[in-house]
């Protein structure tokens, strides 16, 4: 059931306007800053928000004239929206009879596919009685009980704790790789996204700003958004064989030839910070000013102010030697070598 959608939705102060495909089988991730559109994308396809323009056709039947409960659509909401009323037999049963399936085969479907999710010996507990968990495997259950022929979730594992979403995280993948239909996944974490999607597709200020593997977006950051995202320095320039002029004109040297339009990137590890001019120094070095300094991992993260905005990783011991606190000024350093240039 392949995805083909052009999303154009107007609301007070914001635009919406994508374009989304997704293979049958494939999981397709929605990352981006909050209020970039990822949620607005999701309520649109399941119909509970109406196209200004454009279209939404799943394997080839238009379903943007078509209202939420003719749309086929499995939707697991961030907070799951069980009935708290209905056992989770029947909140997993509740689509199939919506469908005017037979009660006792509906109850024998949802009894299947809380077992295909662990709960075979759940299926009489009320919402309240569930695990975060055991809630989140209810809702897909219940999505999933309808045979839908698309798959949307809204930050599926945000409610979770830490240990929970690690297990059910892993379930999951399970669950998303045979599902037969297109599936679209909204969430904040990247390691979600990194997890469970094939594809991931970056959105910023209601449009798509890059799309690609794993691999492709984390070697290739195209936005600031996406480099924080993967832990890496971006700036855009000009090249000129190995040296890239930034817009104030401050030089960065790499270590492969471009020419034209590029983007140039590094990791903050690649950064090393010294208390005066280093002599023999690698070919970009430049006066900064610490203006913050984080706990990262067993590193310590410095922002940096300068020449240009950096963010450098040290160790503690390193940060104390050099006596690191804003206000502090600095010589950054960053080897050719370790400097990433690529086609904008």
């Amino acid at each position: 059931m392949t995805l083909s959608a052009q999303l154009a939705v107007q609301r007070p102060g914001f635009a919406l306007d994508i374009e989304l495909a997704v293979e049958p089988g494939e999981v397709v991730a929605l990352l981006g800053p909050n209020g970039a559109g990822k949620t607005t994308t999701l309520r649109a396809l399941a119909g509970l928000l109406k196209l200004d323009a454009g279209h939404i056709t799943l394997d080839g039947v238009r379903l943007d004239s078509l209202p939420p409960e003719q749309r086929r659509i499995g939707v697991v909401f961030q907070d799951y929206l069980l009935f708290p009323h209905l056992s989770a037999l029947d909140n997993v049963a509740f689509g199939p009879r919506c469908r005017h399936v037979p009660r006792a085969e509906a109850r024998r479907n949802a009894h299947d596919w809380l077992t295909r999710v662990g709960l075979a010996e759940h299926v009489r507990k009320k919402p309240r009685q569930l695990s975060g968990g055991q809630a989140q495997r209810v809702a897909l259950a219940r999505a999933l009980a309808s045979e839908p022929r698309m798959l949307l979730l809204d930050e599926p594992l945000a409610a979770l704790d830490a240990r929970t979403r690690l297990d059910t995280r892993a379930q999951l993948r399970g669950h998303l790789a045979a599902f037969p239909g297109a599936t679209v996944l909204v969430t904040h974490d990247p390691l979600d996204a990194l997890m469970l999607a094939d594809r991931l597709v970056i959105v910023e200020d209601g449009r798509v700003v890059q799309t690609g593997d794993a691999a492709t977006i984390t070697a290739q950051p195209r936005t600031d958004y996406v480099a924080r995202l993967v832990g890496l320095n971006l700036y855009r320039g000009r090249a000129d064989g190995v040296t890239v002029f930034l817009p104030d004109g401050f030089p960065l040297v790499t270590a492969v030839e471009e020419h034209g339009e590029v983007f140039v990137a590094f990791p903050p590890s690649a950064v090393a910070l010294y208390a005066a001019r280093p002599d023999g120094s690698p070919r970009n070095t430049w006066p900064a000013t610490v203006t913050t300094v984080s706990r990262h991992g067993d590193a310590l993260r410095i922002e940096l102010a300068g020449t240009i905005p950096v963010a450098a990783d040290v160790t503690p011991a390193a940060a104390v030697h050099l006596g690191l606190e804003p206000g502090r000024e600095v010589w950054a350093t960053v080897k050719a070598t370790e400097v990433h240039a690529y086609r904008a």
